[in-house]
């Protein structure tokens, strides 16, 4: 049975005690209204409980969805709202209850229906959700309860909120964790935030760890040891979402409309997703984007032009910088200190602590080949 027939199932159930409690208490008052108080069979307590859960349970066919539909969204706005609003919100709601509860006591006493039973309700629906507005506004008791320290300067750093371009919860998809090197990317401290990982997600992980194709099992098994690996490792912030969204299908659009819901970042390798999340105006963060963007911007055989600074470690090496500070080692620079000259790149390196290319002088390179190419001459016999 899936999620969305035990929540309907369950839904029914509720229709019906109510319609037993409601039946056994209101329906004696309903039959003497309508003067068939004195009608035996019909003003019974047994029958009057069985008749009100049956009417609930016709009712339940008609209320019921739209009252599910109205939990749902309700579900998804408090996912978006902070805890710490949560708990000024619950507090100022109780709160609302109480001073209702107290205004209510004179009314009690007056003896008309409307005055002294509907009246109170309204009371308490209405600063209720008074209460629950203004606890939520949890910015301004903030700063009525903070403690000012420091000069100004402090106090504005410590009052400024995340602008629009933080995101806390980073969505990771199927791919992009069965690539693995977002966990390397969170170790660095480059991606802020929370990882979010969607039960449907897992789901899809584990489906593809079942299949009968061993490419497509050993690729699930990965992408569920990476996620155990990111979940023990205490170096990264990373959170389960139980959430699901029947009416859809695709995992994609699940993802996509969970990103709209509480305002994250889909993280994934997928260019097609990548593509359909900027179409639908939904924050992505592509790996291999990320990884191209990285690749150095000079490739072997390329020339470009440099001023040989200083001798190299290495005998007969020369060094030189970029303008952005990468050092550039010169074979046979040392005999062109402080000269401009021209430099075939031989290859590139990339370590932790920078960009490292390797390049010798073009010129020298077209002297070795002339001489190779004379060499070859003289071994030629002579006519």
């Amino acid at each position: 049975m899936n999620k969305k027939l035990s929540r309907k199932l369950l839904g029914r159930i509720i229709f019906v005690i109510t319609g037993l409690a409601v039946g056994y208490s209101v329906l004696p008052a309903v039959w003497f209204i309508l003067r068939l108080a004195n009608v035996d069979w019909l003003n019974f307590p047994v029958t009057n409980t069985l008749l009100g859960a049956l009417i609930f349970y016709l009712l339940s066919f008609i209320f019921l969805d739209p009252i599910l539909s109205l939990l749902r969204k309700t579900e998804k706005m408090l996912l978006t709202i902070s805890p710490t609003k949560l708990l000024f919100g619950s507090l100022f709601l109780l709160a609302g209850l109480i001073l209702a509860n107290v205004i209510a006591i004179p009314l009690y006493r007056i003896n008309i229906f409307v005055v002294s039973t509907i009246l109170p309700v309204v009371l308490m629906i209405v600063l209720g959700y008074l209460g629950f507005r203004v606890g939520t506004q949890t910015d301004d008791w903030r700063k009525l309860f903070k403690t000012r320290r420091g000069n100004d300067v402090e106090n504005l750093i410590y009052d400024r909120k995340p602008d629009d371009n933080f995101h806390k919860y980073k969505i990771l998809d199927t791919s992009v964790i069965i690539d693995g090197r977002i966990h390397d990317i969170v170790k660095t401290g480059f991606v802020e935030g929370v990882l979010l990982v969607p039960v449907f997600v897992v789901h899809e992980l584990q489906l593809i760890s079942d299949s009968a194709d061993s490419l497509k099992r050993a690729r699930g098994r990965r992408g569920l040891d990476i996620l155990n690996d990111m979940k023990s490792d205490p170096d990264v912030k990373i959170e389960n979402y139980d959430g699901d969204f029947d009416d859809l299908t695709e995992v994609d659009s699940k993802l996509l409309k969970l990103a709209k819901i509480i305002d994250g970042i889909v993280v994934t390798n997928d260019y097609n997703l990548s593509k359909v999340s900027e179409f639908q105006n939904v924050p992505v963060l592509n790996i291999n984007q990320l990884a191209n963007t990285l690749k150095p911007a000079v490739l072997p055989g390329e020339a470009m032009d440099v001023t040989v600074v200083k001798s190299g470690t290495e005998r007969q090496q020369g060094v030189a910088y970029l303008e952005d500070g990468t050092m550039v080692v010169v074979e046979d620079g040392q005999f062109y200190l402080n000269k401009h000259i021209t430099v075939v790149i031989t290859s590139a390196l990339q370590t932790a602590a920078g960009r490292m290319i390797f390049a010798r002088p073009q010129h020298a390179q077209r002297g070795i080949t002339s001489d190779e190419k004379t060499k070859k001459d003289d071994t030629k016999p002579k006519k």
